[in-house]
């Protein structure tokens, strides 16, 4: 039988390794990443999270020791989220001089001045209900909230904070504190706005990292409905008349349509948050035996490239950036 030779011969693109290698469209980098990390208060702590395998609230004290480790793998820019010890009805914790994410900032920029220190600003870790903002008859009060954001933004600033992360999604939260911070002289410090946030059951675990889960109600009237798309172009293109310097969505894997759109109809950086329940998922399969991790969690970061993406928020950068320089080295000694 003769076989027809009209037909296209795409399998000559993937005939190797090297030639895989030399076509492919979308890399994966170190620099790519922005590694989260938790801070509590205390001495000598180092707190497995029990939903999170492989992450770990730290103390201040221990810090340091961290960062040589992520220094050492490459990466710059790191998200610092905090986890006090007392809170109250106003997440005072969370804009004091004093709080942990600022005392954080600061041990950052003097041990690595070049790691890139991204402040989560947010209330629900330091208020004793859970939720992002000042509550009034049982629901979160946005314009008063704006205020409270507006002082975090500042005090994270005034720490040394690089950029400011804004996660709340109250209405407005991009302009009133663009314009705190160009007030104390901060016009240099770009906001990374929460842009795209959905009100997702994928954020489990995090919750338990972080100590935030709401203490009655959901989160549903201020994070989006999962079931929306035009309602994502809305945040976004919102947050970028109001000063946005780079675009968030949240989360990431089961949203990569709204990557990008996003990547499509705007021209700021977009970052993919791969969130903890995205993280926690491929850690049990993987414990179990039922996946092999390093090819699925490379998989998985490579499609938020693929989507769009510019940056990635991941759990995984530092054994990402560990896979990534073996290959590298493998690479370099083949050579």
């Amino acid at each position: 039988m003769k076989i027809n030779q009209q037909f296209k011969r795409h399998r000559r693109l993937r005939s190797s390794a090297s030639m895989r290698s030399l076509v492919r469209e979308n890399h994966l980098r170190t620099e790519d990443f922005i590694y989260p990390i938790f801070i509590v208060e205390g001495e000598n702590k180092k707190n497995q999270v029990p939903s999170m395998p492989g992450v770990h609230q730290i103390s201040l004290d221990l810090l340091k020791e961290e960062l040589k480790e992520i220094y050492s793998l490459g990466i710059r820019a790191m998200m610092i989220f905090g986890v006090p010890d007392e809170k109250d009805e106003h997440g005072t914790g969370a804009f004091i001089d004093s709080g942990i994410v600022q005392e954080a900032t600061r041990v950052i920029k003097e041990t690595y001045p070049d790691i890139l220190v991204v402040a989560d600003t947010c209330l629900c870790e330091y208020t004793s209900h859970g939720h992002c903002g000042v509550i009034h008859n049982q629901d979160v009060d946005n314009d008063e909230s704006l205020k409270l954001l507006a002082q975090t933004a500042v005090s994270q600033a005034k720490a040394g904070a690089d950029i400011i992360a804004p996660s709340n999604m109250m209405d407005g939260f991009v302009a009133v504190i663009r314009a705190a911070l160009d007030e104390e002289g901060f016009h240099n410090i770009p906001i990374m706005s929460y842009a795209v946030k959905y009100a997702s059951a994928f954020y489990g675990p995090f919750r338990d990292a972080a100590d935030s889960t709401p203490q009655f109600g959901d989160r549903k009237t201020y994070q989006m409905d999962p079931a929306n798309r035009l309602e994502a172009l809305r945040e976004a293109e919102s947050d970028v008349e109001e000063g946005a310097d780079f675009l968030i969505v949240k989360p990431a894997l089961s949203y990569l349509d709204i990557v990008r759109d996003v990547r499509d109809r705007f021209n700021l950086p977009v970052v993919a948050y791969n969130v903890s329940g995205e993280y926690s998922m491929i850690k049990a399969a993987a414990q179990n035996g039922w996946v092999n991790e390093k090819e699925l969690v490379l998989e998985k970061l490579t499609a938020m490239k693929r989507a769009g993406a510019d940056l990635i928020i991941t759990y995984f950068a530092k054994d990402a950036a560990q896979w990534l320089k073996e290959e590298e080295n493998r690479q370099n000694t083949e050579r």
